[in-house]
């Protein structure tokens, strides 16, 4: 068993560049599927969760190349549609994989993900929203079989803002034909990193960052040169910590506007924060 032992009362002070966020990486890793070519992903968190979507993303027959920060991704066709439940069970956001393969293949074979402390996560709207586009899913004894005869734009009215339900119909709608709109669609930074990457390749989204998310399906998509946004959470932490301990640091490479109400909370309580 690891002890982590830290020793008080000392200001922590210095300067970081923050790393991109796990939590953007993941679903853009799984809409490198949408096209064939190479993409190539900067600021990548170099994370156990990334690269078990390296591995997801080796055995669909992409090849992927880790460099640092830097994941490079090749597709060509694809040599299957199964993901191994071994693979599945390594992280919970595995289940993202889903719209990213149904939109790509057609078909989807998976099992129900893990790799979550926090315990079971479900993912009942995923199914939803998919089944809505006309995907056939069937569950069986914790697997999914996941078909379609075609994907066709719909409007999806998710019951709650879904970070991940609302990643999985992006993806699959950029596959669909016609027109998916996405109603009470998260509104997290993650999911505007998303729309740019897809743009980026040349999918038509517009409207993240708001309730409402617009897919036109169907256009042609190529690899493109992305960074990863980075991680908000992380940035919190390191000004959480700085504050608690009287310290001074310096954050470089994050979107202070990710970090509105943390900054606002941190003045209320006597910080002086500087933004640009």
């Amino acid at each position: 068993m690891q002890k982590l032992v830290i020793e008080g009362g000392k200001p922590l002070e210095g300067e970081i560049f923050l790393h991109g966020a796990k939590n953007s990486a993941l679903p853009i890793l799984a809409g490198t599927l949408l096209c064939d070519g190479e993409t190539v992903l900067e600021n990548c968190p170099r994370l156990t969760d990334v690269f078990a979507a390296c591995r997801i993303l080796t055995h669909l027959g992409c090849r992927c190349t880790v460099q640092e920060h830097t994941v490079t991704v090749q597709v060509r066709d694809l040599c299957a549609d199964t993901i191994p439940e071994v693979l599945m069970q390594e992280m919970r956001s595995s289940i993202i994989f889903l719209g990213a393969v149904l939109g790509r293949s057609g078909s989807c074979h998976l099992s129900y993900p893990g790799g979550c402390e926090l315990g079971a996560r479900p993912i009942d709207l995923h199914l939803a929203a998919l089944r809505s586009m006309g995907a056939a899913i069937q569950e069986t004894g914790g697997r999914l079989a996941c078909r379609r005869e075609r994907l066709t734009g719909t409007e999806i009215v998710l019951s709650l803002p879904s970070v991940g339900a609302t990643e999985n119909a992006m993806l699959a709608a950029c596959g669909a034909e016609g027109t998916t709109v996405i109603a009470n669609a998260a509104r997290e930074p993650e999911i505007v990193d998303l729309q740019t990457f897809l743009q980026k390749m040349g999918a038509h989204v517009q409207g993240a960052g708001s309730s409402t998310v617009v897919v036109e399906g169907g256009a042609p998509l190529h690899g493109c040169v992305h960074t990863v946004v980075a991680d908000r959470i992380v940035a919190a932490t390191y000004l959480a910590a700085a504050a608690g301990t009287g310290g001074d640091i310096r954050l470089e490479g994050v979107d202070y506007r990710h970090l509105s109400a943390v900054a606002t909370m941190l003045r209320q309580a006597g910080c002086r924060l500087t933004c640009g």
